[in-house]
């Protein structure tokens, strides 16, 4: 038996704290150099893998490294070192360094990136700015009264059943199932080639739609029969927990210039271009890590004193109208704190070996002032 932590462990926890299915469809998320069924050496987490990190990576022994940007966002075809993104592909694979990447699945879950800085910042009441579509399912299955409880427990544990801030959430309704067992069967109830009629319950529970194969294998390994009716429906009903981008509310108004410097010691900027002050209290704040002028809409409607993002375009500022504070801290400085929210789970639910923090600045964006 396998007693070592081999990589594919760190991925399969990761991939909890933010699904796959979750990644936007121009994203590259997931293991990108190496093999999952090496054993983990040590951690490092980065926002970027750059040549340093690769460095730093084999000077520490450390064979994983979990970043939050894939170094691969297109496919390559060369591999001839002729840039960076080359040069960071090649080193990996020789010094069999395994890089996983954990992007936009991370951006789009209410704890991941974004959270971070909701955190930070202190926010409460928090919600997705604009939540994510086709994410809830609802599994509808139909078992004998007696073991009803028994699987509707088993679909729970599995994931099944969380509305909001409600969990084991479920509607269950009586009524009578019928059946004729064939030759070759081993049926629960009833006789072999006679009708049977039983009370049954049927069972409809809502869940991630990223969830569906393990709520089912759950459900079936609770239920007593043989072979388990049961539908699986897509709902057009949005998912709170997961999209781009949070809002939520401040303890206390602040003034509009005490939160500016506020952001700029919390997420150490030298400088923060936004758009005019209006001369009200900031008390509720929108917010996306990375670049979010897409998001500038969804923080009017949601009635926020200020949007907090990266990578504002010239023009994209006078989509605030006057109505709200645009503020643009940097691509960099609002997604760093995503390296703490990495490396603390990692470092928390694994103890055999290092998870380290990279100590490089991968930060391309200089200023002179």
């Amino acid at each position: 038996m396998h007693t070592n932590m081999v990589i594919a462990d760190i991925i399969r926890y990761l991939e909890t704290m933010a699904p796959p299915a979750l990644q936007e469809g121009y994203d590259n998320a997931g293991l990108i150099t190496g093999n999952a069924g090496w054993d983990c050496k040590g951690i490092i987490c980065t926002l970027d893998v750059t040549e340093t990190v690769i460095q730093e990576a084999i000077d520490n022994r450390c064979n994983l490294i979990v970043a939050h940007h894939p170094i691969v966002f297109g496919g390559l075809k060369k591999i001839t070192g002729k840039n960076y993104v080359e040069r960071v592909v090649i080193s990996a694979i020789k010094n069999d360094i395994a890089i996983y990447a954990i992007h936009t699945n991370l951006d789009n879950v209410i704890t991941g990136v974004n959270g971070k800085i909701a955190a930070l910042l202190g926010l409460q009441q928090v919600e997705v700015l604009q939540p994510k579509p086709g994410q809830l399912q609802k599994l509808v299955t139909f078992v004998p009264l007696q073991q009803a409880g028994v699987v509707r427990q088993a679909i729970f544990d599995a994931g099944g059943g969380h509305i909001s801030n409600y969990s084991e959430c479920s509607f269950n309704t009586d009524g009578t199932g019928t059946f004729k067992a064939g030759e070759g069967t081993d049926p629960h109830v009833g006789n072999i080639g006679q009708q049977h009629q039983e009370p049954e319950t049927r069972v409809e529970i809502i869940f991630p739609a990223w969830l569906q194969q393990a709520v089912i294998k759950a459900m079936k390994a609770a239920h007593p029969y043989e072979e388990v009716a049961y539908d699986i429906i897509p709902l057009l009903n949005e998912h709170n927990q997961t999209g781009a981008g949070l809002v939520g509310n401040l303890p206390e108004p602040l003034a509009e210039t005490d939160f500016l410097q506020l952001l700029k010691k919390l997420f150490r900027v030298p400088v923060i271009r936004h758009t005019a002050l209006l001369n009200k209290k900031i008390q509720r704040v929108a917010l996306c890590g990375g670049a979010g002028s897409f998001l500038i809409n969804n923080a009017l409607r949601s009635g926020a004193d200020i949007f907090i993002t990266g990578d504002m375009k010239y023009h994209e500022f006078f989509d605030a109208d006057n109505r709200l504070i645009i503020a643009d801290i940097g691509h960099y400085e609002s997604e760093q704190f995503t390296i703490n929210l990495l490396a603390d789970g990692l470092a928390e639910k694994f103890t055999t070996f290092a998870v380290l923090k990279t100590k490089a600045n991968t930060n391309p964006v200089q200023y002179f002032y």
